[in-house]
């Protein structure tokens, strides 16, 4: 008994050629890099190495890369600013994360009584001071979940 395979498709379309070394040499050299946004001679918001993010922008891979860093960024400056940060329980130490990804680490230092009462662990009260800032007000439902994250600490 003879087995005939079936024909393969022959796709007309020719693979990329690889991206060779010093094609991007030369366009690192050519854009330049800079790590802040900036307008290039076309106007144009652009951040890397000519990355128009106007026209462009960035995508969903890049998107969640940049947040794993930031995230990282974050917990680290934690580290170094609250000594006692590492022995929080975790849901504590991710609602602190958290107001720090949004308020940056400076704005989330300024919760000087919510911080004194998550150090002495006590959840209540650091909840009710979450709530009693500007930035309850600003951000309410972000506010109150992570408020009420910390208030469920005590049981």
């Amino acid at each position: 008994m003879t087995i005939i395979e079936p024909q393969k498709k022959v796709s007309n379309k020719r693979q990329a050629p690889p991206i060779s070394e010093s094609m991007i040499a030369m366009l690192k050299r050519q854009e330049g890099l800079r790590l802040k946004v900036y307008s290039c001679p076309a106007g144009k918001l652009t951040i890397g190495y000519g990355r128009n993010l106007e026209d462009r922008g960035i995508t969903l891979q890049e998107a969640d890369y940049l947040l794993q860093n930031d995230i990282l960024f974050v917990r680290k400056n934690l580290e170094k600013n609250i000594m006692y940060f590492n022995e929080l329980p975790l849901p504590v130490q991710e609602v602190l994360i958290n107001m720090g990804f949004q308020l940056g680490i400076k704005g989330l230092l300024k919760f000087k009584n919510t911080l004194f009462y998550i150090s002495k662990s006590l959840w209540y009260e650091a909840s009710i001071e979450m709530l009693d800032s500007r930035w309850a007000k600003q951000t309410p439902s972000r506010a109150k979940e992570l408020s009420e994250i910390i208030r469920k600490q005590g049981g």
